[in-house]
């Protein structure tokens, strides 16, 4: 299941590289909230070279943003 940007508002949980953002989708998609990766191609070329590009987004309906970012939160290893 994805976000749907045609029923919901799509909001940012999650900025990083590539590789973050696809352990983050597996984190929701795991506890059943939609999600998506954006701009994966820029952002997978630009992530690599210091202030530029916004890396790779995962978004959320915007009514699963505070779930996402509490399970965010409680998987992070920082």
């Amino acid at each position: 299941m994805t976000a749907d940007a045609n029923k919901e508002k799509l909001v940012t949980v999650f900025t990083g590289t590539a590789w973050q953002a696809e352990l983050i989708k597996g984190l929701l998609d795991a506890n059943d909230i939609p999600c998506a990766i954006m701009d994966e191609t820029i952002g997978a070329i630009t992530s690599s070279y210091s202030g530029m590009g916004k890396g790779v987004l995962v978004v959320v309906n915007e009514e699963d943003k505070e779930k996402a970012l509490e399970i965010i939160k409680n998987n992070s290893q920082e």
